[in-house]
């Protein structure tokens, strides 16, 4: 049966301006099962007729059918999947891959065969092919500790992983001793013997009487073409045999003549029927037992095999390691960059978050309105509107809001024993005031709302005064003394520390609001006073009422219990809303109630003012975020150096690597196999040095938390968007390197020295 056939074939190069014919018109059939040489001096044309017959090159005219299937109109990727099927290549120079075991070389065609085997059906397949060429023992070695006849071997085995119909050996013998070489083609008349076409290309005629049909190429044009009848195919005997297996031969200077080896090999000519043994047919029985041995731990193991193209990228990178390390070095060093950058900035907008926490979360501040005297604007706080009903009506009847406080502040001396100190807050205000604050009691208890009406003389006192008045005691229980006023300390504060424009939070008094506006800041207008006259002036008459509710008190009663004047305005009065998300609701709330509780008509101005705690929060987090933005900028521009440097090197690599990218595609690549490879190789330097630069990250984090006390922050999200940027960076500085190397020409590439 024909399984090659060509008519006319062509192939001109073109170097310029200047057109090179090669082949000139080339015409031939070759047999299934025949073992040809296609022999002719260096020049004649004989190696591109057999990259055409490889389907490694097109021609530039004529026809050719490869198994009844017209080849020359084929794109490059039909090409390869007809070589992967069909065809299997032994190159004169061997082409096995650089720091790669025998075994591993063998299996290389077998990644881009359409149907793939587990990898433990794989390598068993390939350790019999290795022990079938009688290399078993070396299968774990490298190429460069093996001699050049077992790397011929390896070549062999490799030519035939996939089962090919045809064996295309180029210059088969052309590096081997005359020892090595009658074994290497002996060992092709075996296979030929088990019913594979062999096509040996050489400018030897002692090799080429080796072949059953020797074809004579000069200048591009066969000179005779002695082709046997299907009777003589199939029952002639190999003109030349090889040695029984333990022959020597003499040699002079360690070289052995052709012309020797021709004479022991006419002496020892076995028949055909003896090299037909071990066959390595798919219908072996020794294939066979491979393949049913193999399915129970292929079932067992196929769930833990690497896809072929990770697999082949972590074999190419691990045989660069110092390369590899130093390309990812940049990405490492960008990554490390983020992920530092990142968790310093998060630290320091949760530090802040947590100082603006410390003031009260949610807050809203309301102020009382300004005044003008004669066209000239007073300020805020230069009319008292604010009054302690406004409170109880904003928790009334403003659901956004949740707690409510008034407050009245006041600065003075504060003595204990012989010591003394003047806080820089003295605030009276109502138990809620701590619920505003979210501020707890660290110990003894809270005033109540009693002592607020009552006006009574206690009070709590902050972490800051302990320290300066009790620093040795507890202040629970204690007396202090204020304005002449003696107070008992009934509570200390949680400490809070200073807020987010440096005051201490901790230096404070807080006392009911009644005690302070009317007992410290001395305003005598809302209580009872005596004279020194003995006369009883009152406030009591200033609303009189029709009917008195309760009995008239004594002179001397009214003198010893002076009430308040509930009309009081206060300095302020403090808000927190349900939820940050509700703020907007509540100061709409609170706007409206006051409005209508101070009369104020439609177009006049408010006379209290609203202040947003969050207003404070976003401009200082929008301050945080440019600063953010313009660290992870910094590290951007070190992960694009990074990724440039990973594109440099890939270029280099493909460049360096360019006949093994030529050897691929002979066994079988596509140029998406290709592509697919150089991708996942940049991807995979880009991850492992983006894991690598989180772990450097973290530690320099946390370097700089130990040492510079700086507050940071752990970040997932960093991590997985240093993740997802490190794959990213290898896609895009990858890319291009990975198509420049899937667009080479097989054959240029084979040639690349």
């Amino acid at each position: 049966m024909e399984l090659i056939r060509l008519e006319n074939i062509t192939k001109t190069y073109h170097l310029g301006e200047v057109d090179v014919p090669v082949l000139r018109g080339i015409s031939l059939s070759i047999a299934r099962g025949e073992m040809v040489a296609l022999m002719g001096a260096s020049g004649s044309g004989k190696t591109t007729l057999m990259n055409i017959l490889g389907c490694l090159d097109r021609p530039s005219g004529g026809r050719y059918w490869l198994d009844r299937q017209e080849m020359s109109r084929l794109t490059p990727n039909q090409r390869a999947l007809v070589r992967t099927n069909k065809l299997g290549f032994v190159f004169q120079n061997f082409n096995l891959l650089p720091r790669t075991k025998a075994v591993q070389n063998v299996l290389m065609p077998l990644d881009y065969a359409p149907h793939h085997r587990t990898a433990g059906d794989a390598r068993r397949w390939a350790k019999l092919l290795l022990e079938r060429v009688d290399i078993a023992d070396r299968a774990d070695h490298e190429s460069s500790q093996m001699s050049g006849g077992q790397q011929q071997r390896v070549a062999i085995a490799r030519a035939l992983v996939n089962r090919p119909a045809l064996v295309l050996a180029d210059e088969p013998t052309g590096n081997l001793d005359s020892h090595t070489s009658i074994e290497i083609l002996r060992m092709f008349q075996e296979l030929n013997a088990e019913g594979i076409t062999v096509v040996l290309v050489t400018h030897d005629a002692n090799v080429a009487a080796y072949a059953h049909r020797v074809i004579r190429i000069v200048d591009g044009r066969m000179a005779d073409d002695p082709a046997p009848s299907h009777h003589e195919r199939a029952m002639a005997a190999p003109h030349l045999a090889t040695f029984a297996h333990g022959s020597r031969l003499a040699s002079v200077d360690g070289n052995t003549s052709t012309t020797a080896i021709v004479a022991v090999a006419e002496r020892s000519t076995p028949p055909v029927e003896a090299v037909r043994a071990t066959p390595i047919s798919a219908s072996s029985p020794a294939v066979s037992t491979w393949y049913h041995d193999g399915q129970t731990e292929s079932r067992r193991t196929s769930a833990l095999r690497l896809p072929a193209t990770l697999r082949t990228a972590l074999h190419a990178l691990q045989r660069n390691k110092m390369r590899s390390t130093l390309t990812a070095l940049g990405v490492i060093i960008g990554v490390a960059a983020v992920i530092a950058m990142t968790e310093i900035g998060n630290g320091s907008k949760l530090a802040l978050q947590k100082t603006i926490a410390s003031m009260g979360a949610n807050n809203l501040l309301i102020f009382p309105g300004w005044a003008l005297s004669g066209s000239v604007n007073l300020g805020t706080g230069a009319v008292q509107t604010l009054k302690p009903d406004d409170v109880d009506a904003i928790l009334d009847q403003c659901p956004a809001v949740a707690e409510a406080a008034p407050l009245v502040g006041s600065r003075a001396q504060i003595i204990y024993g012989n010591r003394n100190w003047i806080p820089k807050n003295i605030i009276g205000t109502t138990p809620a005031y701590l619920n505003v604050r979210e501020w707890a009691v660290q110990e003894g208890n809270v005033f109540t709302e009693h002592d607020v009406r009552s006006g009574g003389k206690v009070c709590l006192v902050g972490a800051t005064i302990k320290r300066e008045l009790f620093p040795d005691e507890s202040p629970v229980g204690k007396q202090i003394r204020i304005q002449n006023v003696l107070f008992r300390v009934i509570g200390l504060l949680e400490p809070k520390g200073a807020n987010m424009i440096g005051q201490d939070q901790d230096d404070v008094v807080v006392a009911p609001w009644t005690t302070v506006k009317f007992r410290i800041n001395g305003l005598g207008n809302a209580m009872a006073i005596a004279p020194a006259t003995g006369t009883i002036k009152t406030l009591n008459n200033l609303y009189p009422t029709a009917t008195p509710l309760y009995p008239a008190l004594s002179e001397l009663q009214q003198l010893n219990t002076p009430r308040l004047v509930r009309f009081s305005n206060v300095d302020w009065m403090m808000a927190k809303a349900v939820s940050a998300e509700q703020i907007p609701q509540a100061i709409e709330q609170i706007t409206s109630l006051l409005r209508e509780r101070h009369h104020i008509p439609p177009g006049r101005d408010n006379d209290f003012d609203i202040r947003d705690m969050a207003e404070i929060t976003r401009a200082v987090s929008s301050s945080m975020a440019l600063v953010e933005t313009l660290l992870l900028i910094v590290a951007a521009i070190s992960l694009m150096v990074g990724g440039v440097g990973i594109m440099n090197i890939m270029l280099v690599s493909v460049t360096e690597r360019t006949r093994e990218i030529g050897l691929r595609m002979a066994v079988g690549a596509r140029s998406h196999h290709i592509l697919r490879q150089f991708l996942v190789e940049a991807v995979l330097l880009c991850l492992a040095g983006g894991c690598l630069g989180i772990a450097l990250g973290r530690v320099t984090s946390i370097l700089v938390q130990s040492v510079k006390q700086w507050p940071t922050a752990a970040s997932l999200s960093a991590i997985l968007v240093a993740v997802a940027v490190s794959a990213g960076v290898g896609i895009a500085f990858g890319f291009y390197p990975a198509w420049k190397a899937s667009r080479l020409d097989p054959i240029e590439a084979l040639r690349y020295e």
